[in-house]
């Protein structure tokens, strides 16, 4: 798996759906003007846009532990502080922050609840902890069909299925054991309308995540064999693809 890669490819790959996840985790956890807030793997800044928005880039923190992320959120948003640091060594004083919020980042934490539970030492008391991942052990993510597809070929492939979070209810039963309280679940809805195939298949070329990854250790005719199943299930185009994350909050 890897995010060591352009900011523009993570935008084409993930962020044409996290970028309308944005809104909805900003309104779970119920952002506005006056607070200060964190974004914890901030990738290029999607969720980090979303928050400029409500509480100005002065009340935004934002840590990464990618280096081309991180300059990319710099760039787009100046006066953020933005610091290259992963989610289980936060680089804040504690009680910092009225909420931190992660988005699309617990199910590639090394160590989760750890990460969740540095979430809530940086966050003040009562304040707010949320997160969500999306839904791929219910076949309901944003890259289930390219998994489909490769299982197929593949019926051993990590198609990431039993990462953490990605099950209904595991993201909040992480939440409890980073002793959050007050915990809460619910699910988030994406519709993204794919005007052709190959708009949709390009971005996985640029060897983005698990799934860019996987497709990137393929010799070529494995890769032109799965893109033509890719292709079988969507004989029509546009397409639509509806995928679901699972969310949690919970205070600190």
């Amino acid at each position: 798996m890897s995010f060591d890669v352009a900011a523009e490819a993570y935008d084409g790959f993930m962020g044409r759906y996290s970028r309308l996840l944005s809104p909805q985790l900003a309104d779970f956890v119920g952002v506005q003007s006056g607070q200060r807030v964190l974004d914890v793997g901030c990738g290029p800044g999607a969720l980090t846009a979303e928050l400029v928005a409500r509480v100005g880039p002065s009340g935004v923190a934002a840590v990464d532990p990618s280096e081309p992320f991180i300059a990319a959120v710099r760039e787009r948003h100046p006066g953020v502080e933005v610091l290259q640091a992963s989610a289980e060594h936060l680089p804040f004083p504690a009680l910092t922050f009225d909420a931190a919020l992660a988005q699309l980042v617990v199910h590639f934490m090394p160590d989760p609840i750890r990460g969740l539970a540095e979430m809530a030492r940086v966050t003040r008391r009562d304040g707010v902890v949320a997160a969500c991942v999306w839904d791929h052990a219910g076949g309901l993510g944003p890259l289930s069909l390219f998994w489909r597809a490769a299982r197929e070929l593949d019926r051993d492939v990590d198609d990431e299925s039993e990462l953490p979070g990605v099950r209904e209810g595991h993201l909040a039963e992480l939440f409890e054991a980073a002793g959050l309280r007050a915990v809460e679940q619910t699910a988030f809805w994406v519709i993204v309308e794919h005007a052709t195939f190959e708009g949709w298949w390009e971005p996985f070329t640029k060897g983005v995540g698990t799934a860019g990854s996987y497709l990137a250790s393929l010799g070529t005719d494995r890769q032109a064999e799965l893109r033509e199943v890719c292709r079988d299930t969507v004989p029509t185009t546009p397409f639509v693809v509806t995928a679901r994350a699972w969310a949690a909050r919970g205070l600190a």
